[in-house]
C-alpha cells in the first residue's frame, strides 16, 4: 500500500472501513486495561475514528498519526473544535483538547514522541498493512512504545486468497511472530462474524473472525 492508496480513498470518499458508532469490542474489552485517568492513548493509522472520542470520553488523552490531512481536518471539524497547527521532522501536529493527531508516517515515530503513550489500540491498522509492511510496522512504531504499555488490538481472519485486501487476514501465529518476545500478547475473544459482513459473503469469503488481543509491552 503506497501512500497514494490511502490519500485517494480519503480524497474520492471510499471510506467504508470508517465506522459512525464506536466498537463494542472496543467498549468490552477496553476496561480489562485498566488504565489510570488521564492516561495517554497511541491510536495508529487513525483516521478520523470515533473511537478516539470514545476514549476521551473515558478520561483519556489521544496521540494520533494518520497520512490522510483530509481525514485528521474532518475529525476536528466534526467535533467543531479549531486545533492548533505545528510542524515538526514527523509531520504537522494538529492539537485541540484531549487530541493530538499528527499527519504523517507512523513509521517514522520516535521513542521521545511516544514515550508517554500508556496504552495502544491498533483496530484497523495491523490489518490494513500488506505482510511487508506489517513487518515494518510490528519492528517501527510497536517496538517503540515504551515498557509497561498496555495494548488492545483487534484483527481479521479470513482465508486470504478468497478476498484481496485491505483490510488484510492476521492470523494469530502471525501476531505473536511479529509482536512476540516484546510483548506480552493474550487472545480476549474470538468471534464469527461473518453474517454481519454481507461484502465479505458476496465476495465468496466462506469464513470471517475478529480476534480481540490484550497485550503488555515487557
Amino acid at each position: 500500500m503506497e501512500p497514494d492508496f490511502w490519500h485517494e480513498r480519503w480524497q474520492d470518499g471510499r471510506i467504508g472501513f470508517h465506522q459512525a458508532q464506536p466498537l463494542p469490542l472496543l467498549c468490552k474489552h477496553w476496561p480489562a486495561l485498566n488504565l489510570a485517568p488521564g492516561s495517554r492513548v497511541f491510536v495508529p493509522l487513525c483516521g478520523k475514528s470515533v473511537d478516539m472520542a470514545w476514549l476521551a470520553g473515558q478520561g483519556h488523552r489521544v496521540l494520533g498519526v494518520e497520512l490522510s490531512g483530509l481525514a485528521v481536518q474532518q475529525f476536528f471539524d466534526e467535533r467543531g473544535l479549531s486545533p492548533s497547527k505545528r510542524d515538526t521532522h514527523l509531520g504537522v501536529h494538529y492539537s485541540a483538547g484531549p487530541y493530538e493527531l499528527i499527519c504523517g508516517d507512523a513509521f517514522a515515530l520516535d521513542e521521545a514522541t511516544l514515550a508517554d503513550c500508556a496504552a495502544v489500540y491498533d483496530r484497523a491498522a495491523l490489518i490494513a498493512l500488506p505482510p511487508p509492511l506489517r513487518e515494518r510496522y510490528a519492528a517501527t512504531t510497536w517496538q517503540r512504545l515504551p515498557a509497561g504499555c498496555e495494548g488492545l488490538l483487534i484483527t481479521l481472519e479470513y482465508p486470504q486468497a478468497q478476498k484481496a485486501g485491505p483490510p488484510f487476514s492476521v492470523e494469530e501465529a502471525e501476531v505473536r511472530g511479529l509482536l512476540e518476545p516484546g510483548w506480552a500478547v493474550s487472545v480476549q475473544e474470538r468471534r464469527d462474524i461473518l453474517a454481519d459482513e454481507p461484502r465479505f459473503a458476496e465476495a465468496g469469503v466462506t469464513s470471517l473472525h475478529t480476534t480481540v488481543y490484550t497485550l503488555s509491552r515487557r
